[in-house]
Order: C-alpha cells, then structure tokens, then sequence
C-alpha cells in the first residue's frame, strides 16, 4: 500500500476545511484546536494498534468517520431550528455573498446614480429612493433565500451531499499568509487611478460632482484649503495596492499600508469638520455656496443649506466609520505581528516524516 509523504496533513487540511465553514467569532480558535487535538489522539491511538505510521487511506478512514466539515462545523455551531445545521452554514454563505456582496454594490454604483438621475439633482428624494429600493431588495431576497433553503432542509435533499465526499479530494492547506490576489490588487489600483483623475479634474468640470446642480451652486472654499491633502491621500492610495503588487513578499505592508492611510482620512476629515464648524462670525463655513445669480432665490437658499447638511451629516458618518475601521485595522495589525511571532516560536512538529 502506496503511502502519502506527509498523510497527517490531511488532519491540517480537514481542520482548514472545517474552519471555513465555522462562525467567524471568539470561540472559533478554541474549538478548533479542540477538534484538531482529538484527531491527532485518534491518529496516534491508531498508529498504536496497528503498530505503523498511517497512510493517506486510513487517515481518510478516520476523517470520514468523523463526518464531512460542513456537518461537523454545524455540530460546533449554535444550533437552529428553521434551517438545520448541515445546510446552515451554507444558507448564510449565500445569504452573505447575495446581500452584501452583489445587492448592496448594485444599489450604491448602478440603482442610486439613477435614481439621482431621475430626480433631476434631487439628492434627497434620491437617497430616499435608493434606501427604500434597496431595504425591498435585501428583504425580498433574503426571504426568497430563506424559503429555497427551508424547503431543501425538509426535502432532505442534503443527506447525500453530506454523505458523498473523499478527505482526499480536500484542498491543500494555505499558508497563513497568503499573497494578494492579483485581480483584486489590478481591480483597487484601477479604481484608485480612475478616483485620482476624477479629483483631478473637479477643479475644472464641477458638473463631475454637483451635476445639473452646477447652475446655482458652486464648492465652497473650505475645499481648496483641503483639496491638496485630499489628493495626496488619493496618490497613496493608488500607489498602495501598487507596492502590494511588486513586493508580494513584504506581508506586513497591506495590514501596515491600510491602517496608515485610514489614519491619514481620519487625520483630514477631523480638520476639516473643526475646520467647518469654526468660522470667526459664529457662523460654519458651508461645504457648497450658490452662485451669484441663485444668491436672492429662496429656493435655492433651502436647496444649499440642505445640501451642506448632507455633507456635514456624510462627513461625520464618514467619520465615525473611519474610527471603527482604524480599530479593526490596527486588530489586523497587531494580529499580524502575533502570528508572526507565533510562527517563529512553533516547533516543526507537523513538518512531512
């Protein structure tokens, strides 16, 4: 019987497996070095009855035994009722790529520059608009997911899938630190490139940001105090993912790269909200003002105070949500530095026999 170089990897590559599908919360870890210490006992324990080192096939006998890793992460799951535990962590797989990741970038890109559109610069009633279409949206579709998903729990036709697989079919196990994906680093360095043309030009054509608004309203000066900051946090964005593409080696410069540059916004959306907010005559300097023509038009005095009270509100989420990022950024970080650490201080108990 042919052996594999290394079979105990298998355990590695079950346990990765297994992680995968496991709730992404604090008690994750723990469960999974749980779970991976009894494999390695059953192993040995193995390995003493029959008085050899196992192969690949009968270190798959006993994964198998122990269940597919979708079932044995819904075992160490919180348990549900409506959809059981095999399907559950797929049902909120799907839930999560179908809300998040297409219906919200739908709505924000594609559905809310047209509704703004339509409303003719009415940002309001466009925002308005978009909220209610994509709250229906997420609502319907998280319902209609639901329903497939509780109607495939009762038909059981999830027995077989759980059934039907081979731990030597499983994927090989990742390193922890992995390179960036490519396309995702070309697809920000583009995006980025677009974003630093796109602040380039306002200066030049208004119309990019205010749109038809442009005919009685025009940025105030608070955003030439800024503008050249602005543009610079623009070229350290877009030169980032660049430096992430030619040094793929350096795995400390992502989790480094993106907390400095979430530091830096916080850094100039903090001055430039005290800059609103302090004005010598005890007023605010506005974020838009109107335009000689619009200044003795009531109307267009509503529409302009609107509109810098949207910016102001913008700003300040934009604010609030920049702090919790720096936090979630600086946790990537320091955990980063950890495992490295940990790393380094790791014996080579797993390396190939």
């Amino acid at each position: 019987m042919s052996k594999s170089r290394n079979p105990i990897e298998l355990v590695d590559r079950y346990l990765q497996a297994v992680r995968f599908w496991m709730p992404k919360n604090q008690r994750q870890e723990e469960l999974m070095a749980e779970l991976g210490e009894d494999l390695r006992s059953q192993v040995e324990e193995k390995e003493t009855e029959l008085g050899h080192a196992l192969d690949a096939t009968e270190v798959s006998a006993i994964l198998k035994r122990c269940g597919s890793p979708m079932v044995v992460a819904s075992r160490l799951g919180p348990k549900r009722h409506l959809i059981g535990p095999t399907l559950y962590p797929i049902y909120t797989f799907v839930l999560r790529m179908v809300l998040l990741w297409i219906l919200v970038p739908v709505f924000i890109f594609i559905v809310g520059p047209v509704n703004l559109a339509n409303s003719g610069g009415d940002w309001a009633s466009a925002l308005g608009n978009t909220i209610g279409d994509l709250w229906s949206g997420l609502f319907i579709a998280a319902g209609v997911i639901t329903l497939v998903f509780a109607i495939l729990e009762r038909s059981h036709a999830h027995d077989a899938m759980a059934c039907n697989w081979d731990p030597l079919s499983l994927p090989p196990v990742r390193k922890q630190e992995k390179k960036p994906s490519l396309v995702q680093t070309v697809c920000e360095m583009a995006f980025n490139f677009f974003g630093l043309i796109w602040l380039l030009l306002l200066p030049h054509y208004s119309a990019l940001i205010l749109g038809p608004a442009r005919k009685f309203l025009t940025p105030g000066p608070i955003w030439h105090t800024f503008y050249v900051p602005i543009i610079l946090l623009a070229v350290f964005a877009l030169l980032r993912p660049g430096v992430t593409l030619a040094k793929p080696q350096w795995t400390w410069f992502p989790p480094f790269a993106q907390l400095l540059q979430t530091v830096f916004s916080l850094i100039i959306l903090n001055y430039m909200l005290n800059a609103a907010s302090q004005a010598p005559n005890g007023q605010w300097h506005p974020f838009v003002v109107l335009t000689e023509p619009a200044r003795n038009s009531a109307q267009y005095i509503r529409v302009a105070a609107t509109v810098n009270v949207s910016i102001l509100i913008g700003l300040a989420s934009a604010w609030l949500g920049l702090c919790i990022a720096a936090i979630v950024h600086s946790w990537q970080l320091v955990r980063y530095i950890r495992n490295r650490i940990s790393g380094a201080q790791q014996p080579a108990s797993m390396q190939a026999q």
